[in-house]
């Protein structure tokens, strides 16, 4: 099979690793910007906040998140939007899109338990089925999941039996190779499929993500594997694809460059791109964190301090995540 059929049956088949709602944090294979902070949700609702305020968005508009593991992202911006303006809750609609359904149901269960009955989240098994007038999409770390292919010198990874072997590509695979000047490295696949799905279904549409990876094509290989925070190169000896399958996390380094074409190929335009650590301080970060300073203990502070470094620290997630906002009017 090819290696994108590979590592989608990795990640989504009926073992996969997202299957099996793995931990995320301390106790999981790897951090996020969400399991790091509450004020990563708190800071982006502000910005949303904010382009309501300068009528930039509907106050009737949705709030979307797409693959939101446990909900927490989704639900630090609804508290964030509920200090700020309680009455957004009743006139803003919210939703998830989630494919699996054991992760949908843990969703449910976290929702009720931050907000019972007072907050009503509609789930959507893919973003083809959202169908609105008007929302603001977000998303933490999906562009990085999605599936690719491995491409190397005008051949495609196979794999066979855990074991990675190489074929001649499409001529197609080739032609967007050289259109990109790539010789080495992964082409995302479901880009442009999903960038089609979100642009037809929402007629207007603010999309805000967050990544890590740059906007061109490094030429090498970023794929690798986690496990319990260590991390493991694809082609490493000491890998073994046999044991790694559907047990730990896949991932690779985001091309932003493909993520901008598939979008503005579907009638976007971008609007932001920049470093998560400046997303994060123009959105208001700082100011949320001195808001919080004058309602707890210097302790509570320092540590929530402490989380906010992690953030946008230029050694941490700063610099290596970006923040992509786009847009279809």
């Amino acid at each position: 099979m090819y290696f994108s059929d590979y590592m989608n049956e990795w990640l989504y088949g009926e073992n996969g690793y997202y299957r099996k709602f793995k931990a995320i944090g301390k106790e999981g294979d790897f951090y996020t910007a969400v399991s790091t902070s509450a004020f990563f949700g708190a800071s982006i609702a502000n910005y949303l906040y904010r382009m309501i305020r300068e009528d930039d968005a509907a106050k009737e508009a949705w709030l979307i998140e797409v693959g939101a593991h446990q909900g927490y992202l989704l639900c630090d911006m609804v508290q964030w939007l509920y200090t700020l303006d309680s009455s957004l809750i009743k006139r803003m609609k919210f939703g998830i899109v989630e494919r699996q359904p054991e992760v949908r149901e843990a969703q449910k269960a976290y929702i009720y338990s931050r907000f019972g009955n007072d907050v009503e989240v509609e789930h959507f098994d893919d973003i083809a089925n959202v169908q609105v007038e008007r929302a603001f999409v977000v998303a933490n770390e999906i562009f990085d999941a999605f599936p690719c292919e491995l491409y190397k010198d005008e051949q495609i990874a196979v794999v066979d039996n855990h074991t990675i072997a190489w074929e001649d590509a499409s001529p197609e695979m080739v032609q967007w190779a050289k259109k990109h000047y790539l010789t080495q490295g992964e082409v995302a696949v479901g880009y442009e499929t999903f960038a089609q799905a979100m642009a037809q279904g929402i007629k207007k549409c603010d999309f805000v993500t967050f990544d890590y990876g740059e906007k061109y094509v490094r030429n090498d290989f970023s794929i690798r594997v986690y496990r319990k925070h260590e991390t493991f190169p694809l082609f490493d000896d000491a890998l073994d694809l046999a044991s790694s399958f559907q047990n730990d996390d896949i991932t690779y380094d985001v091309n932003f460059a493909h993520v901008v074409e598939a979008f503005e190929d579907a009638g976007f335009e971008e609007k932001t791109y920049v470093t998560q650590a400046r997303a994060l301080i123009d959105f208001g970060i700082i100011d949320i964190l001195e808001q919080f300073s004058k309602q707890t203990s210097h302790e509570n502070y320092l540590r929530e301090a402490d989380k906010i470094k992690t953030l946008i620290g230029p050694t941490m997630m700063g610099e290596r995540f970006k923040m992509l906002h786009l847009r279809k009017q």
